[in-house]
């Protein structure tokens, strides 16, 4: 009878999504994996049979789960604004105040294989398309709707960056607190 693991797979992931966040890819050997997970590199390996590539795959389905929960208020909320507020609440928590990394920019830095650059590319258009939705379902027109989503995107994303290299994270709360008014049309009551 084969033995229990130690540890299952949502507690693991949830324990490995840190280490990509501040490492990326390139920069996380598997001995950070392990030291995070607690689990010997044996185990990992038996877990994760192509290494590092599928942990960091894996990581990325469980961080685009997370984000469709962050996500889903703002596509399926009726009251559009009630909706990009909650995800603004969601995306405050999700980076800890703008205090932790964006796992979608560090998993696309060089040495990041193209299977799991595109991975993160596809999160990344997914939130990019959601708030595009969210600001149409809200009166913009369909190109001020996407300029819009993009430009809260550079904004939220800007800030995290800024957040990491100056320690300030006061530009990422000001960002995702502005979420509503950067999709919402000024007209929209």
């Amino acid at each position: 009878m084969a033995r229990p693991p130690s540890i299952d797979e949502a507690q693991l992931l949830d324990l490995l999504v840190p280490v990509f966040r501040e490492k990326g890819f390139d920069g996380t050997v598997i001995g950070d994996l392990s030291a995070a997970s607690g689990l010997q590199r044996a185990s990992l390996y038996h877990r994760f049979p192509a290494g590092k590539e599928e942990i960091a795959d894996t990581v990325l389905t469980k961080v685009g789960e997370r984000f469709l929960w962050i996500l889903d208020p703002m596509q399926s909320d009726s009251d559009v604004a009630r909706g990009i507020t909650e995800t603004a609440r969601r995306l405050n928590d999700f980076y800890g105040a703008g205090a932790l990394s964006c796992v979608l920019d560090t998993m696309t830095l060089a040495g990041t294989p193209q299977k799991v650059r595109d991975h993160a590319r596809a999160l990344a258009v997914t939130w990019i398309d959601a708030m595009t939705d969210a600001a149409r379902r809200a009166g913009r027109q369909p190109e001020d709707a996407a300029r819009a989503a993009k430009d809260a995107f550079l904004r939220i994303e800007g800030s995290l960056v800024l957040a990491r290299v100056l320690g300030d994270t006061e530009p990422f709360t000001e960002a995702v607190g502005l979420l509503p008014s950067l999709l919402m049309p000024a007209h929209h009551p």
